[in-house]
């Protein structure tokens, strides 16, 4: 499934998130990148947590590494509230929330393992969830589950950040800075080794 899924089409866009075509997900990801638009879900419970996953060990690109809830990319002229909502669906069989966009989050990141990387520009869309949000993660995506702090987490992520996806750390600094989001500007990530990934600003 996961392999089907490197021929699907993803949104090739300039450093403005303007549209300039498509591609495969396998070439956009392929050395040395093509910049394209993508998503990162974050589900936020009632006590401010932040619900992880530990990608599977079949992913192409940063297996076994904790991420947020899910990532994806919107296929070319579908919403990213759908995209996402599919994902969540595909990913952690979870039911369709509604989703706030809270930031962009455009950065270059390559996988010493397998060689791949990422070169996105991140839509980054929270959704607040119950406390006893049902999951039924597919095992091909995800190994495990679980819930933190966020500020914790940002903290971790300093002192062990090769335990996580690099783009994380981006991701958790625009649920608790949404203004470091703003198209145009650019924050300094938490948790991402210097020679793995870098930020770039990026407008809309």
């Amino acid at each position: 499934m996961t392999t089907s899924r490197e021929e699907h089409l993803v949104e090739l866009v300039d450093d403005g998130g303007r549209p300039q075509g498509a591609t495969t997900v396998a070439a956009a990801h392929q050395p040395p990148g093509r910049l394209h638009r993508a998503f990162s879900v974050l589900l936020v419970d009632p006590d401010g947590r932040v619900l992880l996953q530990r990608r599977a060990a079949t992913k192409t690109r940063f297996p076994l590494r904790w991420a947020n809830a899910c990532c994806g990319h919107p296929q070319p002229g579908e919403s990213l509230v759908e995209a996402a909502n599919r994902r969540l669906g595909e990913e952690l069989g979870a039911e369709p929330v509604s989703l706030t966009e809270v930031g962009v989050y455009v950065y270059y990141a390559e996988d010493p393992a397998t060689g791949r990387v990422e070169f996105e520009y991140d839509h980054v869309l929270r959704a607040d969830v119950p406390a006893d949000l049902r999951t039924l993660p597919d095992p091909d995506e995800v190994a495990e589950l679980r819930w933190v702090d966020p500020v914790e987490l940002e903290a971790d992520l300093d002192v062990d950040p090769r335990t996580y996806a690099p783009w994380l750390g981006g991701v958790v600094n625009r649920l608790l800075r949404p203004a470091a989001g703003t198209p145009g500007t650019a924050a300094v990530p938490s948790g991402a080794p210097a020679d793995e990934v870098s930020e770039r600003s990026g407008g809309r």
